[in-house]
């Protein structure tokens, strides 16, 4: 499956953004896979951010984001969305959606997408 992630931008601290991520109709159906936000600051590794089963019952998110960002799909337009939230200096970073067979940190993701990002500014 290819993913496009898209929606990143600027915006001040305490804003909000919503991030999409659209999945090619090729291969398998997109509910089969669990979907991942994960994000890289410059100079830091690749962070979990937060996860969606397939069909969309249950999430998990990092304590980082848990209260402010949220993770929801559209099964029927192949996209996942991150929504988020008063948002703070140090969630500028490169966010990157993933596809995998299990939701959660410890999913194995195999499909990745090129990236949006996000800067916020004080």
């Amino acid at each position: 499956v290819q993913l496009q992630a898209s929606g990143g931008g600027l915006v001040q601290a305490g804003g909000s953004l919503r991030l999409s991520c659209t999945a090619s109709r090729r291969g398998r159906t997109f509910s089969t896979y669990a979907m991942g936000w994960f994000r890289q600051a410059p100079g830091k590794e690749r962070e979990y951010v937060g996860s969606i089963s397939g069909r969309g019952g249950r999430t998990h998110y990092a304590d980082s984001v848990k209260g402010r960002f949220t993770i929801s799909r559209d099964n029927d337009k192949n996209t996942v969305y991150l929504q988020m939230n008063s948002l703070k200096l140090e969630d500028t970073a490169v966010y990157y959606c993933a596809a995998g067979g299990q939701y959660g940190p410890s999913g194995a993701y195999d499909y990745w997408g090129q990236g949006t990002q996000v800067t916020v500014s004080s």
